[in-house]
């Protein structure tokens, strides 16, 4: 006698969200319900206009001239790119050295995770006083809160190539580049990802700091300019084109990624 449990079909499972609703239009969504309530709060005059403007009033400012609106996103973008492609290339040189010569790394990788400690905000007067004010300054501020978690992370990814593949290599006459191009840098690339997404973050932050701290520009300068008038409406349209200026470079790393390392390699890659 057939079971009829085994005649049944089987129920159908409802997809899961990501299958149902690209993540891109959760994302969106997302967004345009922030900026809706954003303006039902200002429509409802729950707070004055001078501590949350409403989004018309923000986005107006763009069309005032004294604001020079685009020569501050030039200054604090190159700031924020020009900091963050150096943290990149001299943190993963430094790795592959530090791969290489174990006793550099086991003097030198300890120094760097001890001044990687040391609170960015308080270096702002000794960079002051060692560079003076202006837009190097600044780089070197994305420069130096990116730069260490790069270096830390390229170098465990560095590390996490089995022994035993090294050894392989090696009896086969391998040099040391060669086991680097084709073997620990690959497989270190969703580790440099990885770090490179909190570093396109830091970056950002870090120059703001800069030109908080030592800056006659840059969007961060504005800010402080308006503060005194309590222009909240240029403060806010700041900090939007700031967050895009971030978004534009975390997009652009993530196009990387898509490009350079596997799906299921990456390190934030979701199980199926």
């Amino acid at each position: 006698m057939t079971d009829t449990a085994e005649l049944s079909p089987a129920p159908r499972r409802a997809p899961r969200l990501p299958e149902a609703w690209p993540s891109w239009a959760l994302a969106i969504g997302a967004h345009l319900a922030l900026l809706a309530l954003w303006w039902a709060v200002t429509a409802a005059q729950i707070m004055p206009a001078f501590i949350m403007p409403s989004p018309a009033a923000t986005f107006a400012t763009l069309a005032d001239p004294n604001y020079q609106w685009m020569r501050h996103i030039l200054v604090t973008g190159t700031e924020i790119f020009v900091g963050y492609a150096l943290a990149i290339v001299f943190g993963v040189l430094l790795a592959m050295l530090f791969s290489w010569f174990h006793l550099m790394r086991a003097a030198f990788l300890p120094l760097f995770v001890t001044i990687s400690m040391i609170p960015k905000v308080a270096l702002g007067p000794l960079l002051v006083v060692w560079f003076g004010y202006g837009m190097d300054t600044n780089i070197f501020f994305a420069f130096i809160i990116t730069f260490f978690p790069i270096l830390i992370t390229t170098a465990r990814g560095l590390r996490e190539v089995e022994p035993e593949l090294l050894d392989l290599v090696r009896a086969l006459k391998g040099t040391r580049w060669q086991i680097f191009r084709k073997i620990q840098f690959p497989g270190a690339l969703p580790y440099i990802f990885s770090a490179m997404k909190v570093g396109a973050i830091l970056a950002v932050a870090g120059a703001i700091v800069g030109e908080f701290v030592a800056s006659s520009e840059g969007l961060g300068y504005l800010m402080i300019q308006v503060q005194s008038t309590l222009d909240t409406a240029a403060m806010f349209m700041a900090v939007l084109l700031l967050s895009l200026l971030g978004i534009l470079l975390f997009a652009v790393v993530l196009g990387l990624e898509r490009l350079m390392v596997v799906k299921d390699a990456r390190l934030d890659s979701a199980p199926t």
